[in-house]
């Protein structure tokens, strides 16, 4: 069954729906759901996961990525890159998400919209809320992961916002070091530059990607870029 938009549009129906009507937001989903031809918000969460984009994302992920996932704000990056580590968790890998910009509540709800609200017989999905994230608190935390395990970082500009840590192409040169030591896969969410324009072009690319300061792109090893449902994955060519 073919859904009349994407998934994260569908949860922002859902939510302005319960702010208007004034009803929880279990009911306006499970209302949203049920107009796209489901019997519950549920029914649609499961029918719709063998196609989740977060799994086939993490299943092109391969120990030592690093995946610049960029987007403007309320095209999903945040809630794909939290379904990332859950993928990851709910498959048996050791899963981080990394975010100084959320809430604890903020986290759980939208795990439990997204469908991983019960990740009983997962791995544990761990979710650090730090006030700074860089690569300094990163490695730290991640020093014991095992290969083959997930972080999503939650988000890349805000690594050097403190000027007490290094500019961000040097922590994001000790994150790929890192991440080639230890085989583990580091998913960075990213902004987008307001001069996008989806009028030229359908989707951003790395030269949309806001960088207040400079970060040799190469570093990354894919990209992958989301506007208007679409989603684009691609290997990024190696830095010189």
């Amino acid at each position: 069954m073919k859904l009349t938009a994407p998934i994260y549009r569908l949860k922002s129906r859902a939510r302005k729906l319960s702010r208007e009507n004034r009803i929880r937001l279990h009911q306006a989903l499970d209302a949203v759901a049920i107009a796209e031809g489901f019997r519950s918000w549920s029914h649609l969460a499961n029918a719709w996961q063998p196609n989740r984009p977060a799994r086939s994302l993490l299943e092109a992920l391969a120990p030592g990525d690093l995946l610049l996932l960029a987007a403007r704000p309320g095209e999903g990056k945040t809630v794909l890159g939290l379904e990332i580590a859950a993928e990851a968790a709910r498959a048996g890998r050791a899963a981080w998400f990394f975010s100084s910009e959320c809430t604890e509540a903020e986290v759980q709800r939208t795990l439990s919209v997204s469908g991983y609200g019960d990740l009983k017989g997962a791995r544990e999905l761990v979710i650090d809320l730090a006030d700074s994230v860089c690569a300094r608190h990163l490695m730290s935390t991640l020093s014991g992961a095992v290969p083959d395990s997930v972080a999503v970082i939650d988000y890349l500009q805000v690594m050097d916002q403190d000027r007490a840590e290094p500019v961000l192409g040097h922590q994001v040169e000790q994150l790929k070091r890192f991440a080639n030591e230890r085989e583990v896969s580091l998913v960075f969410l990213s902004q987008i530059r307001r001069t996008f324009d989806p009028a030229q072009t359908r989707l951003p690319g790395m030269d949309d990607v806001r960088m207040p300061n400079p970060l040799d792109p190469g570093q990354f090893t894919k990209s992958c870029f989301l506007h208007g449902g679409e989603i684009l994955l691609q290997p990024m060519p190696a830095s010189a």
